[in-house]
Order: C-alpha cells, then structure tokens, then sequence
C-alpha cells in the first residue's frame, strides 16, 4: 500500500488546521509555508476536502481554512479517502468487487485482511489524537515492533 502525495499532505494540513483551530481560518500560503507543501497543489487538496465537508473556507483578508468538524470526529481514513478514494484497492478496484478462481482464489481473502488492517489503523487514529501528540496504544505498539522500522 502506498500512501499517496495528496494523503500526506492533506493530513499535514489538517494537523496544522488543528493545532491552531483557536487561532480562526489559516490561510493556504501559511499551511503551505509551515508544511513545506507546494502552494498551488495544496490548494486542489483544500478544495476537494471542502467539497467534502472537512473544511470550512472563508474569503477576505481575514479568511482561511478551519476544520469543518472537531478533530476528535476525524479519522485519518476520512482524509485519505476524501483525497484519493478507497483505502485499499487493487488494480484500481476494491478488494470486494473482485473475483479470483483456481489457484488464485486465496488473494481475496489476503486483500479484504489487508484492507482491514489498514482501516483498523487509520480508521483508529484522529486529527485530535495527532495534534496531542498522542497515538492510540494498538498503533503506538505497532510502530514500536523494530521490524516496523526495517526495510526488507
């Protein structure tokens, strides 16, 4: 699995938009500053997370972006698939609509694990959960496995 460019960044973003949601709307060209994210791209991924209800936008010299929801109502999933789609997917098709016969009927299974896996993680951990710094145990515990941390 691969987490795409747009994920990543849509993330960053949120996280900054949550650690200042006191602070009112935050523009684009400070996200993109602060992040490191180019400033046109992060615009097309504030755009779809607007279309989407996860951020609010206001205009004028006063406005910016803010969470449109509590971060503690966020998942990590809701982010990815507000930017990219469906979390898991093979060939460009969900795990589900698949259909395999003979020798290869055993990689159904093994996709829809894995998609759970993956949703089991990014569906556990919020925006609220990152911006205190503050991963779930079962994710912390994963991160700290050493073979985690190695590239076979």
């Amino acid at each position: 699995m691969r987490i795409s460019a747009r994920a990543d960044y849509a993330v960053r973003a949120l996280l900054e938009l949550a650690v200042r949601q006191d602070e009112g709307p935050v523009k684009a060209e400070e996200i993109a500053g602060v992040q490191d994210i180019p400033h046109k791209f992060l615009e097309g991924i504030l755009g779809d997370l607007r279309r989407t209800g996860i951020v609010d936008s206001r205009r004028g010299g006063g406005g910016g972006y803010r969470l449109a929801r509590d971060a503690a109502a966020l998942t990590v999933a809701d982010v990815v698939r507000a930017v990219d789609g469906p979390i898991v997917s093979v060939r460009g098709e969900r795990p589900t609509e698949l259909a395999y016969t003979g020798t290869a009927r055993p990689l159904l299974p093994l996709w829809i694990a894995l998609r759970a896996g993956v949703r089991q993680v990014l569906e556990g951990v919020t925006l609220a959960d990152l911006a205190a710094d503050a991963l779930p145990e079962p994710v912390r515990a994963l991160a700290a496995e050493p073979a985690a941390w190695e590239n076979p």
